[in-house]
């Protein structure tokens, strides 16, 4: 959950039949709530364009009626992911500058859109990185039961196994989390069994290396 000036925003990871996706609500000072829906792969090019529009705001300077287009547009991008296109529009008005987001579907369907107030673009990219850096940018496939999740610490490390699915197939993907640093591997499914024979080969060897006499160790 975030707080931008009189506006909530709630970022939610969910997951479908279809995939990972992010879903993003707004919720105004009058409690009208808006929302728009991001596979993650978009949401990772979405938190692209919020550090391009975030460099462009920061170099604007006071704002100036008089310079004002006449639609208020200061700065625009579109990305699109399947049936779906997504408007980003750096917009000014009376009220101050804000980045508009409206999502459309293909054939028809409801226009959805939010409204970022710009001073808060660079903590909501920060939002959604942590998301991304969790959940990576694979948007999947679910089809079937995976198995749960699991977690360890190891002194001040946080390390975390995930299984997930895409159109590749199913992978692991395992996170190293700690203060300010994180970093991911993926494994694909096909290679487990080999990635285990080779870790538990390493771990025999220091078994075998911690149980041998001065001696031996020193022949």
């Amino acid at each position: 959950m975030l707080q931008i000036q009189s506006k909530r925003f709630y970022i939610d990871v969910k997951q479908n039949r279809r995939g990972r996706f992010m879903k993003v609500a707004e919720i105004g000072a009058d409690g009208r709530r808006n929302q728009v829906f991001l596979a993650l792969s978009t949401a990772a090019e979405f938190r692209d364009h919020l550090s391009l529009f975030s460099d462009f705001y920061a170099n604007l300077g006071p704002p100036n009626p008089d310079t004002l287009p006449e639609d208020g547009k200061l700065k625009s991008e579109t990305m699109v992911k399947d049936n779906r296109r997504y408007y980003l529009d750096l917009k000014e008005n009376s009220r101050g500058r804000f980045l508009r987001v409206s999502q459309t579907i293909a054939r028809g369907g409801p226009r959805c859109q939010i409204a970022i107030p710009a001073q808060g673009m660079i903590e909501f990219r920060d939002a959604l990185q942590e998301l991304l850096d969790e959940f990576g940018t694979d948007d999947g496939g679910y089809k079937g039961e995976l198995p749960e999740g699991r977690h360890m610490r190891v002194e001040n490390k946080n390390f975390y196994f995930d299984i997930g699915q895409n159109n590749r197939g199913i992978y692991m993907r395992i996170s190293e989390v700690k203060t300010n640093f994180r970093t991911a591997i993926t494994i694909p499914e096909k290679s487990w069994s080999r990635f285990r024979d080779i870790f538990a080969d390493y771990v025999d060897k220091m078994k075998d290396g911690g149980e041998k006499g001065p001696s031996e160790s020193n022949k």
